[in-house]
């Protein structure tokens, strides 16, 4: 049975809020309409290439072949479009977020599969029509004495097969750093890719398409370059990050306090996340998303992990002074996401998503009797810094619902406790609401459906899910 705990404390701090221009306040709310936007014009550009060098299409294999030009050079272009959403670009990932980014890259890197597979059957099928050879002798002919043809051939293989291994299935199955060392992977497929493009691309031996098709990749990879290894490498020889302390929070659970240098000039803010590579054995090779449980401080950082996994519970065994690289801050999941400062918040936290949601509750600016905390947990002693929200709620007379059972039991929305009737009854005035919400992701899609029928709009609806 899911039982309700309410606590409504007396007292305040308010948080100061943070500095945004109208001019800022624009570009926030336009990037994330403007940058695909900005794909799509790329993608129609690409589409005006094959069609000035085409002057006409007759017959079923230049039909294939046309097709088949059309889906390289959309798949070329593609490609380094994917590595730039996930370059950690600073403004798209404080402005956009790091969840919409990978979402979309995930998208993408679906449609490059489909691209690249339709490419390489339609080319061979309409190059087997034109040369009156069947389809298996045209693939060895291509693959054997084309030139740069064996090194597209493994470029396709690795993307193939690192699409295979990031669908929802295998996913499910791999550990993060299994699926993050087999996505390296497609670094190799896309260089390989360039060097064939360039080659044997009809529509790009001359001419301003080559020299767009340059300045693509290598600007794609110097930006990668700099920002996921030169910028880190900078800022851990800087900062000078270690594990100050390892405290335990619950079962499975543990806060990781690291301190270091000018930490202030990290700009983190509360609802943000690193990635955090612990120079430790069994550690040091994976660089895994961890979310600040608490705000910045001057003096150190604290971030919460759960077991979830082989790199999760080794950190729970880390000892003072190992030194660690970080990445960040990164994410779009801060106060600076309100779009009416003034409204009422809500905050929505389940399972390990209590990380980001406790820096939000101590720090986000609201009025005293404004703030709400519904946290979401199986038991009692799943609830992670109980006493610190009690706290923080006595501190801004906020309003803090515990909200304890499995969801296995009482299943239906009349028992559900995020359904949107007890959404609205818990929370007054809900439609007003601004609100935050982090948690796994079923639950929290389900939790943005009930809100959106609760009438609260989906733009005063955030959340953020940092699954791979």
């Amino acid at each position: 049975m899911t039982t309700t705990h309410r606590r409504t404390p007396a007292g305040t701090r308010r948080a100061p809020t943070p500095g945004r221009t109208p001019v800022g306040e624009l570009a926030r709310a336009a990037l994330p309409w403007l940058l695909p936007a900005a794909v799509a014009a790329g993608a129609l550009g690409i589409l005006a290439l094959w069609w000035r060098d085409t002057y006409a299409v007759t017959g079923a294999d230049e039909w294939l072949t046309g097709a088949g030009r059309i889906t390289g050079l959309l798949a070329g272009y593609l490609a380094p479009v994917l590595l730039l959403l996930m370059a950690r670009i600073p403004v798209l990932e404080r402005e956009v977020g790091a969840d919409r980014l990978a979402r979309w890259h995930a998208q993408g890197g679906r449609y490059l599969v489909l691209l690249i597979t339709v490419h390489v059957l339609t080319v061979i099928w309409g190059y087997a029509l034109t040369a009156h050879r069947g389809v298996l002798g045209e693939t060895g002919e291509l693959v054997l004495h084309y030139p740069e043809m064996l090194k597209a051939t493994a470029a396709t293989l690795l993307m193939l097969g690192t699409g295979a291994v990031s669908a929802r299935a295998a996913r499910r199955r791999l550990s993060y750093e299994a699926w993050y060392y087999l996505h390296l992977a497609t670094y190799l497929a896309i260089a390989l890719g360039f060097s064939h493009q360039l080659v044997n691309g009809a529509d790009l031996v001359e001419g301003p398409g080559r020299l767009a098709w340059w300045a693509l990749y290598l600007g794609s990879f110097a930006l990668l370059g700099w920002f996921r290894l030169a910028l880190p490498f900078l800022r851990d020889r800087r900062h000078r990050l270690r594990v100050a302390e390892v405290r335990p929070e619950a079962d499975g659970v543990v806060s990781v306090f690291l301190t270091g240098e000018r930490l202030d000039e990290l700009r983190c803010l509360p609802g943000q996340f690193f990635r955090l590579q612990f120079l430790a054995p069994g550690l040091r090779w994976a660089a895994n998303p961890y979310s600040l449980s608490a705000p910045p401080h001057p003096r150190f950082l604290r971030f919460t992990v759960k077991d979830l996994g082989g790199h999760s519970a080794a950190v729970a065994g880390l000892r003072p002074g190992v030194r660690v690289r970080a990445e960040g801050p990164y994410g779009a999941f801060t106060a600076r996401a309100r779009v009416a400062p003034g409204r009422p918040v809500l905050l929505i936290a389940a399972g390990v998503g209590i990380t980001p949601i406790r820096a939000l509750f101590e720090s986000l600016p609201a009025r005293p009797g404004t703030l709400t905390l519904l946290y979401r947990a199986r038991r009692e002693e799943d609830l992670v810094f109980r006493q610190e929200l009690e706290q923080v709620a006595a501190r801004r007379r906020a309003r803090v619902h515990w909200l304890l059972g499995s969801r296995d039991r009482g299943a239906g929305p009349s028992r559900d406790p995020l359904s949107a009737a007890r959404l609205g009854a818990l929370v007054p005035g809900l439609r007003e609401h601004e609100v935050f919400l982090c948690g796994p992701p079923e639950l929290a899609a389900a939790t943005v459906r009930e809100l959106r029928a609760a009438g609260v709009p989906g733009r005063r609806i955030h959340h953020e899910s940092f699954v791979f």
